[in-house]
């Protein structure tokens, strides 16, 4: 048995909840600023977190656990790392404790999710679907406890009747976790149902582990008080906050609410300086916003497709220029560092055509590409389809491709944070150096207008959008990773 290294104390505690979309490292560290003791990840699925390779990032410092797919699953940071919980979603012990060890040296503790009656978590046995299969539970927990070096808890929901409640939390207790969370609610019920203070009183008073309360949000949290007045209700040790922290993080401050406008602003300041993708962040904003979604600031925000501009919708576009520029030179200072890191995707670089160009998506219609112009021209010309050469750097997981076309090399000297990204920009190096159109706004392209294959929604900024294939799709070869053999080896639900 594998004893507890440092033991999380989970006495009279303020803990953010895990939340889908909402737990990421922005909304942690805000949390914590404002004066939450513990905060939880979003819940994270065991089979995607094993896929992913864990990287320190030096550019942002942090650490990150990135998917093969080059997304960042989990980011944390040490400014969080005594105080951060990770819950995972499983139904299996031994991949429990794969992914426990994989994180371990990176957080405080470690969660089982056993309450989400959402559909994506119980439809693989997870979640709330683990409350009706005792064994499989006692099995997960007590794998937990002696395998790994992290306190290990678990976040339930009350079941139909009070007895089996009681019967179940005490076999769990039995496994040595360190402390129980308890929805007040069962697996059907939903946040407009009320919330059963008496249900996590009873097992309060039957454990003798921390009992930590949750799901007071609707009708109990509407301020910081409320939250001791809560945590009496039900006598538990400590109180999770979930909805009432998703909409206004200062929940946690002694004080008292802060001005949302201020809370959105040092939000989107974590979010820029962590990088956060900016779909997470708009989502983040939104449930901040409610019902003001539809004011001019609202609109804006949902209009908004990068980071960049949702910095403007809020007035912080220096403050994301100044971010960026910094980010930037430190990340040229690293590289100065590591000379490896920079070397060519290929042994003979001679004749490659290079120019310092970034492929800006707002520059193009949504269903234009360069990648489509130049694949277009070639078929024009009866030329072979281009050949793209991918290759990543470790120092900071950025890209850096090259196109073959008609046995000439392009490339550009910046390098992006996706596969994708680089493709496009060394499609534009291409075509400016052939003086091609390369279907930016303004210029006249009518035949690839007919040849529609993007979604006009879509972000090539977002490894998640996976490009449909064109009839002789372009020919790719495969991107490697420079400085290593190994191959890349993901999401929150």
């Amino acid at each position: 048995m594998i004893g507890n290294s440092l033991s999380l104390c989970y006495h009279n505690k303020l803990i953010l909840a895990p939340m889908v979309r909402v737990g990421t490292l922005p909304m942690r560290l805000l949390a914590l600023d404002y004066g939450a003791d513990i905060v939880y990840c979003e819940e994270l699925i065991d089979l995607k977190m094993l896929q992913c390779k864990r990287v320190v990032n030096e550019v942002l410092n942090t650490v990150d656990f990135v998917a093969p797919d080059d997304r960042v699953v989990f980011r944390t940071c040490e400014r969080e790392k005594n105080r951060v919980v990770f819950q995972m979603g499983t139904s299996d012990a031994e991949r429990a404790l794969a992914v426990a060890r994989l994180v371990e040296n990176d957080v405080a503790g470690i969660d089982v999710n056993m309450g989400c009656p959402k559909e994506y978590s119980t439809k693989g046995g997870m979640g709330a679907a683990l409350l009706s299969d005792p064994d499989k539970i006692e099995k997960i927990l007590s794998t937990l406890v002696k395998g790994t070096h992290r306190p290990v808890t678990c976040k339930i929901r009350i079941l139909p009747s009070l007895e089996d409640t009681l019967n179940l939390v005490k076999r769990i207790e039995r496994t040595g976790i360190s402390a129980i969370a308890v929805h007040g609610r069962n697996r059907e019920e939903r946040p407009q149902h009320p919330v059963s203070c008496e249900a996590i009183r009873a097992i309060a008073e039957t454990l003798s582990i921390p009992v930590i309360a949750n799901g007071g949000s609707h009708d109990h949290i509407q301020q910081y008080l409320d939250i001791e007045d809560f945590r009496q209700a039900t006598a538990a040790s400590s109180v999770m906050v979930a909805r009432a922290a998703m909409w206004n993080p200062s929940i946690f401050l002694k004080d008292g609410l802060r001005p949302l406008e201020e809370v959105m602003q040092k939000y989107l300041r974590y979010a820029v300086q962590y990088d956060n993708h900016y779909t997470n962040t708009k989502y983040c904003l939104c449930q901040m916003l409610r019902e003001q979604l539809e004011s001019p600031q609202g609109r804006l925000l949902h209009a908004a497709q990068s980071s960049q501009e949702i910095c403007e919708a809020f007035g912080f576009g220096a403050f994301y220029e100044e971010t960026i520029r910094k980010l930037d030179a430190r990340r040229a200072d690293l590289l100065a560092k590591t000379p490896e890191a920079v070397e060519e995707p290929t042994e003979d670089t001679s004749g490659i055509i290079k120019m310092a160009i970034r492929f800006d998506r707002r520059a193009y219609p949504p269903q234009i590409t360069p990648k489509m112009c130049l694949l277009e021209w070639c078929r024009r010309e009866k030329l072979p389809q281009p050949v793209y050469e991918t290759v990543q750097r470790p120092v900071d997981r950025m890209f850096c491709s090259v196109v073959t076309v008609a046995e000439q090399r392009y490339q550009s000297t910046l390098w992006d944070k996706s596969k994708k990204l680089a493709e496009q920009t060394a499609a534009i190096v291409c075509l400016r150096s052939q003086g091609l159109p390369e279907g930016r706004l303004g210029e006249e392209n009518s035949s690839l207008n007919k040849r529609k294959r993007e979604a006009p929604d879509q972000d090539l900024g977002d490894p998640r959008v996976q490009e449909p294939a064109l009839p002789g799709e372009i020919c790719k070869k495969p991107f490697v990773t420079l400085g290593s053999s190994e191959d890349n080896l993901l999401e929150g639900c």
